[in-house]
């Protein structure tokens, strides 16, 4: 059996991860044989489309045109997947793109091979290529020191917030041998999830329809790209609306069990999708603030790995949401808590913004960088001539190269 293949517009296409191997497709009918070479487009372009350049064989989903050159030794392969990643040429595909609304776009055939590509001779790419090489290595080097630093810091903020919710503030008046511990289901009013199906209701504008990638890292939401959808007249469009003081948590995939507090009025009316999971606390027995907290905390995450479902992929059903047990002092000693954490994390969470803002800078610089040396506005050919040769499975370089790429 040919190994399935992953498409990313950051990391173009490499071989699928599986978090497990209980279980398989029952068939592989319809998907797509790639080879090295081979240009993978996903046809629905929605917001960033994945694209790359395959350097392997292996099968795409049907959803993948899978695009072969004429003749081999036109483009080298690693020069068009930087190429066709540009930022430049998205704009291109979105314009060629034609779909009902701009998250519903479709980029067809015909429209995707008459996109004008840019074509050095052979030996120019292959330079272009070796330059980049040693730049994504010096570039992905600094971004993993600071990714390391990053996870440092986090893991400092989280023993903080989990001492806090299971042992108090220093000179707290409530011992925690006091505190209740409770389910989820005894302190909220209600936890729910939203509704399949609203894909036919997205358009361009109307409420917001939050998804699992508007849940950040660390209790907040990301809210600077957010699905817009035309709610139906239903009860759906009630019980999934968003309040101030709930929390969302994502429930499914690869950020299963991220909090997010809402903690102000959204922009618009917003309401949730079938991955995320709405909980909304009862003030009179607990907190949003704490309860994020609690949640959020190493004993929190602990519970909700322990009770994610198997399968195909990770993810929690509302039975086990409502099932996490949680501590529940009283009232002033959760606000107490909560001014405690915030003060304590303050200067950690700077230290945090400011090594990711690095990173973003770090990606920003390499992403114009290369734009001007594969379109030719940067002429590379003489320092590239003077680079040793990079071995591109290097492992010290695959690490870098994807240290640039993802987060």
């Amino acid at each position: 059996m040919e190994e399935q293949l992953s498409v990313s517009h950051l990391t173009g296409v490499s071989p699928r991860r599986h978090r497990n191997v209980t279980m398989v497709a029952e068939s592989y009918s319809g998907h797509k044989l790639c080879r090295p070479g081979d240009v993978v487009v996903n046809t629905m372009w929605a917001w960033m489309a994945a694209l790359g350049v395959s350097h392997g064989t292996g099968l795409v989903s049907p959803s993948y045109g899978v695009y072969r050159p004429r003749n081999p030794q036109t483009f080298d392969s690693a020069y068009l997947d930087h190429l066709l990643r540009l930022p430049g040429y998205a704009s291109e595909y979105r314009v060629n793109s034609t779909g009902v609304t701009s998250s519903r776009l479709r980029l067809y055939a015909d429209k995707f091979l008459n996109i004008t590509l840019i074509h050095p001779p052979l030996e120019e790419q292959q330079g272009i290529v070796k330059y980049l090489r040693h730049v994504e290595r010096r570039v992905g080097v600094a971004i993993r020191a600071k990714q390391r630093l990053v996870s440092l810091l986090d893991e400092q903020r989280a023993s903080v917030i989990q001492h806090a919710v299971t042992c108090g503030v220093p000179g707290g008046t409530s011992s925690p041998d006091c505190w209740k511990s409770l389910e989820l289901r005894r302190i909220t009013s209600l936890v729910t999830s939203g509704s399949r199906g609203w894909a036919k209701y997205y358009s361009d504008s109307g409420r917001w329809f939050l998804q699992s990638g508007n849940i950040g890292r660390r209790l907040s939401l990301k809210l600077d790209r957010v699905q817009c959808v035309t709610v139906p007249n239903s009860t759906e469009g009630v019980r999934t609306r968003v309040r101030v003081g709930d929390l969302l948590v994502c429930i499914t995939g690869a950020m299963t069990g991220n909090v997010g507090i809402v903690q102000e009025d959204p922009k618009f009316p917003s309401y949730v999708n079938q991955h995320v999971a709405l909980i909304r606390p009862r003030p009179d027995l607990i907190s949003s603030g704490f309860l994020g907290l609690a949640l959020h905390s190493h004993s929190g995450q602990q519970q909700f790995k322990m009770s994610e479902y198997g399968g195909t992929k990770q993810g929690l059903g509302l039975a086990e949401v409502k099932s996490t047990r949680v501590p529940v002092p009283p009232i002033d000693v959760q606000a107490q808590i909560e001014r405690y954490t915030a003060q304590e994390t303050r200067r950690i969470e700077s230290a945090i913004s400011h090594a990711e803002r690095e990173i973003s800078l770090l990606r920003e610089y390499q992403t114009r960088l290369t734009a001007d040396v594969v379109t030719g506005k940067l002429d590379v050919r003489a320092a590239a001539a003077a680079l040793p040769d990079l071995d591109p499975q290097d492992p010290d370089l695959t690490a870098a190269y994807a240290a640039t790429r993802t987060g």
